[in-house]
């Protein structure tokens, strides 16, 4: 299983927590995603997971992966 973190910005509640975690969720191949307010990340890991896919949940949830 694959781990990749990614650097979102904009997220600073449980509601920005709850909306990233259900878009990300829904990206095809990944398994769990962890939310992390205090830091700003979101770690994702499943199998095939793309990143681009995650970049376009993030941005759906109203926020965007740091470049």
């Amino acid at each position: 299983m694959e781990r990749t973190t990614y650097a979102v910005l904009g997220m600073t509640c449980e509601h920005c927590r709850a909306a990233v975690r259900d878009e990300v969720g829904a990206v095809p191949g990944v398994a769990s995603v962890a939310v992390d307010l205090t830091s700003g990340t979101v770690t994702v890991e499943g199998e095939g997971v793309s990143a681009a896919a995650v970049a376009s949940a993030v941005e759906e949830a109203g926020y965007e992966v740091a470049p």
